[in-house]
């Protein structure tokens, strides 16, 4: 199995905090899905945000599908992995859903009918068509978070990592969202997932870590 993220010796601290990460060493794969759990305050966003290059170690490195983060841009860390926010609606700036779909691909120049042919399948294959001329704060919870996967994956990215996915999803809404994360699955797509949702993580990682007070406390296979 082939390293996707890797922490070497990382140490982090917020300022005028005590260290969250001390000589963090841990590699997460591409093409699994490894979950990250822990109690509030454990260190489990940080690290989420360490690994998309929102935020950097004081020491150490963390490497991304063989690239160091603090050599690339934001933008380049966009084409190798998606984010998506527990308070999603920061993340989504489009004036409609299928603006929020295509801008990115708009601004880079990406030729049109190529961007419009992918964000309508995207649409549909998160069942957001009947929604596409909508502004996004008018969406459920539920249709941010699936609009703000779709909009990560018109990157092609490779690896995409979720903090607290099911957080204020109904059990039919849940079960949507399972049913995406098994396609993404499929089509060789790794994931991190964040969450306290034990019932959600037995049923998606293929690998757990629990973390405390910023340190790995159980690594194993599920």
């Amino acid at each position: 199995m082939k390293p996707f993220i890797v922490f070497e010796n990382v140490d982090f601290k917020y300022r005028r905090s005590n260290n969250i990460f001390q000589s963090l060493v841990l590699a997460i794969n591409s093409e699994e899905t490894t979950a990250i759990t822990g109690n509030n305050g454990s260190g489990k966003t940080t690290l989420s945000k360490l690994a998309a290059g929102m935020l950097h170690p004081q020491k150490g490195r963390v490497v991304v599908d063989g690239e160091d983060i603090k050599e690339m841009s934001l933008g380049e860390l966009g084409t190798k992995l998606g984010y998506v926010f527990q308070a999603v609606e920061r993340q989504l700036f489009g004036m409609t859903v299928l603006d929020e779909l295509t801008f990115v691909n708009r601004l880079k120049g990406i030729e049109e009918s190529e961007t419009y042919a992918k964000a309508n399948k995207l649409l549909e294959a998160f069942e957001l068509t009947d929604l596409r001329d909508r502004h996004p704060s008018t969406l459920s919870y539920g249709e941010k978070r699936r609009l703000a996967i779709a909009a990560a994956l018109m990157s092609d990215i490779s690896f995409l990592i979720l903090d607290e996915p099911t957080s204020f999803l109904d059990p039919d809404r849940i079960e949507s969202l399972s049913s995406t994360l098994d396609s993404l699955k499929a089509n060789g797509v790794g994931m991190l997932i964040i969450s306290h949702d034990e019932d959600f993580v037995a049923r998606h990682a293929d690998r757990i870590i629990r973390i405390e007070d910023g340190g790995i406390v159980d690594d194993h296979r599920h």
